[in-house]
């Protein structure tokens, strides 16, 4: 399967230090969580932390390494919530099962309501793989054009030299 000319495997390549690094501190949060650990503890380890470092990182190393372009951020994006999802989604589940509390599903992580329902589920499946790498991409893509002045790389080489 090719997205913008590149092989799925290409961009998961290229994305894999920080795809792994989001499953380590998602299951690490979980866990910690899961251990009796406060919450006001375990939110030290932040998934979103990770995907927007991840999210500067990959919007100036896809330019630098020339590994593509604009369009080529959106697919390393979407593999970045796609791992925080399947650790995310899947925590909540087990909150609505056990109908007991996790990081993932307390209250002020869900917006002080509720978070053991599948309507929180649904919206982690809808809004985190679409809305948020689509944001992440907006703003991947202001870095990007930054780095692009920023570098002088993607100017017009053949300039007049000047006498």
């Amino acid at each position: 399967m090719t997205i913008f000319g590149k092989r799925l495997s290409e961009y998961f390549a290229f994305a894999k230090p920080f795809v792994g690094l989001i499953l380590v501190v998602g299951i690490a949060r979980l866990a910690l969580s899961l251990g009796g650990a406060p919450n006001s503890t375990a939110r030290w380890l932040s998934i979103t932390v990770v995907i927007w470092i991840g999210a500067v990182y990959y919007s100036i190393r896809v330019h630098t390494s020339g590994f593509g372009s604009y369009k080529h951020l959106l697919p390393i994006f979407v593999l970045q919530a796609l791992a925080a999802q399947a650790i995310v989604v899947p925590a909540i589940i087990l909150a609505i099962i056990t109908r007991h509390d996790n990081i993932y599903s307390a209250p002020e992580f869900s917006f002080g309501g509720d978070g053991k329902t599948w309507l929180h589920v649904g919206a982690h499946l809808l809004l985190g793989t679409t809305v948020a790498p689509l944001i992440n991409w907006l703003i991947g893509c202001l870095i990007m054009f930054a780095t692009k002045k920023l570098t002088g790389r993607g100017k017009a080489t053949n300039a007049p030299a000047h006498a």
